[in-house]
């Protein structure tokens, strides 16, 4: 198995896996700053680049039961959050296709 293909984000303001430094998402693609991952503090994103998806699982969290998979770093497999693949609540329906992406697994490229 080879390098997996990365992507570079063209942002003045990008989130980076902390394990690895490789390009994951741009601020710009922040939905909210209000969410609780695993350990802490989470992103809600509508779009991440350079990851890869687990196997679907159904999980109660704090808004209720959802289906979801992780989302791993392709370049070093750090689980960085989950994708919301259906919601069975219909007030968090909006997640759904959406990506968590906890603020303890990323680090802001350049300190900005």
């Amino acid at each position: 198995m080879g390098k997996p293909f990365q992507t570079f984000l063209d942002a003045s303001k990008i989130y980076t896996c902390n394990q690895c430094r490789a390009h994951l998402a741009a601020c710009d693609d922040i939905i909210s700053r209000a969410f609780q991952g695993r350990s802490g503090k989470a992103y809600l994103f509508g779009h991440v680049e350079n990851t890869e998806i687990g196997e679907k699982e159904q999980r109660r969290l704090l808004t209720g039961m959802h289906l979801v998979a992780d989302v791993s770093c392709i370049v070093c497999q750090t689980v960085i959050g989950w994708k919301y693949l259906f919601a069975y609540e219909d007030e968090q329906k909006y997640k759904e296709g959406k990506f968590i992406v906890e603020r303890a697994r990323v680090t802001k490229e350049n300190g900005w």
